[in-house]
């Protein structure tokens, strides 16, 4: 137990604030508790070990593979997979702690990629990597339900975005459809991830690998009509955000929301991709296509997102006006202008990144967080760099408005350090 809470219940006890019986329960509560919470740092050791064994038997099988007959060939292709079922098996059996499970489940994970990758070798089977890694995938999806194992949920989104990458940008540009699905498999476990485990470590790195494989996968379903695969971004980003401001994620430390950063920071770098008047011009000179797969994935996102704003508005989960919340909105509106102006989009995206910019030091001061009110001042500065590349200013005017946004950076965080100072005085 922690000498610091030891030593605040003999202080409790000596001033009779409460009984020698009660702590002796408060420490016996503490101790209970410390025996049966899993020791974290043994579970990550134990997956990297397992892993490590895993690629050791490998490359070892892999050095002396070609002075091996193809029945020892195929003995070797199967053991692995066998020792893996069996120390699964025990492990379900014995009912053992999760540091087993989770150690258990990566082994036979690899070795099941393992198996099927000798076996393909020594019979010639044919095949590309897509498949192999989608087979793969979905035979060892039911272990993360039968293990409980947030390891084997973290390798099914790495390899299913590896799969989704295969198959979509390199596998003749297909659209992994079947990615959706490996998503789907996964949601159960990462809602009771949420539901039970919501301000734990391994939650969090769930609330950054799932938006981060999707963000990643969405370019695959980009085919016919790149227009529209912008769109799909910004709207998907406008998504990514208002699911952050849900009050489950909202209400959690900045940097375990990994939705609210993506959003916020893939909005932005979109949108200074569309502030450029040449992004307007290079829409022009294609025919927007309204038949394909991008409009009408991009029609989904936006319902998706405008269904997440809604429900956020009917909870009265939103208090003030962010633009953050609205910028799909607008920008989908700022699009289909785009289809026969340059000059319009233009200078409404500038008006709209200028704005949440204002926005976000406006959020930072009110929160007292430097990091966000600095993030403000980092978008408007951004965009003033943007304005050099197509802008004729001349050097003097440019060197007075970094000096203008450096003097900003220091006055806004000065007053705000003072404000803070003075608050705690």
């Amino acid at each position: 137990m922690n000498s610091k809470i030891q030593n605040d219940i003999k202080k409790l006890v000596e001033e009779q604030v409460i009984t020698n019986e009660v702590a002796i329960d408060i420490e016996n509560f503490y101790k209970s508790k410390k025996e049966s919470s899993p020791n974290r740092l043994f579970t990550v050791f134990a997956v990297l070990g397992s892993t490590l064994v895993g690629l050791g038997i490998i490359l070892i099988l892999a050095h002396n593979w070609d002075n091996f007959s193809r029945s020892i060939k195929t003995v070797f292709a199967f053991t692995p997979l066998i020792i893996g079922q069996f120390i699964v098996g025990y492990t379900i059996l014995k009912k053992k702690s999760a540091t087993w499970r989770e150690a258990s489940g990566v082994f036979l994970f690899f070795a099941v990629g393992a198996s099927m990758a000798l076996v393909s070798q020594i019979y010639n089977i044919p095949g590309n990597f897509s498949s192999y890694m989608l087979m793969w995938i979905l035979l060892c999806a039911p272990l993360i339900y039968l293990l409980k194992s947030n390891a084997l949920a973290v390798l099914h989104i790495v390899f299913a975005t590896n799969y989704a990458c295969s198959y979509g940008y390199f596998d003749g540009n297909q659209t992994p459809w079947l990615y959706l699905i490996l998503l789907v498999i996964m949601i159960p476990h990462y809602y009771q991830l949420l539901k039970n485990k919501k301000t734990h470590n391994v939650t969090s790195i769930f609330n950054w690998f799932l938006p981060l494989s999707v963000v990643i996968v969405l370019g695959a379903f980009v085919n016919r009509s790149e227009e529209f695969g912008f769109l799909m971004y910004v709207i998907l980003f406008g998504l990514f955000y208002n699911i952050g401001k849900l009050s489950f994620f909202d209400n959690q430390k900045l940097r375990r929301n990994g939705y609210l950063i993506l959003g916020s920071l893939g909005t932005i770098y979109m949108l200074m991709f569309a502030s450029f008047e040449w992004l307007w011009k290079d829409i022009l000179r294609h025919d927007i296509i309204f038949n394909s797969q991008e409009f009408y994935i991009s029609i989904i996102l936006f319902l998706l997102a405008l269904s997440v704003l809604i429900y956020s508005h009917s909870k009265k989960w939103i208090q003030s006006f962010n633009l953050f919340q609205y910028v799909f909105i607008i920008f989908t509106a700022i699009f289909f202008i785009g289809i026969t102006s340059s000059i319009i989009p233009t200078i409404l995206v500038n008006l709209i990144i200028l704005v949440l910019g204002i926005v976000a030091i406006k959020i930072g001061a009110d929160k007292f967080h430097f990091g966000i009110l600095n993030y403000g001042l980092l978008i408007i500065t951004t965009l003033i760099v943007c304005r050099f590349f197509d802008t004729n200013m001349s050097f003097v005017v440019r060197g007075l408005l970094f000096v203008c946004v450096g003097v900003g950076f220091f006055l806004t965080n000065y007053m705000m350090l003072k404000k803070q100072k003075s608050i705690r005085n």
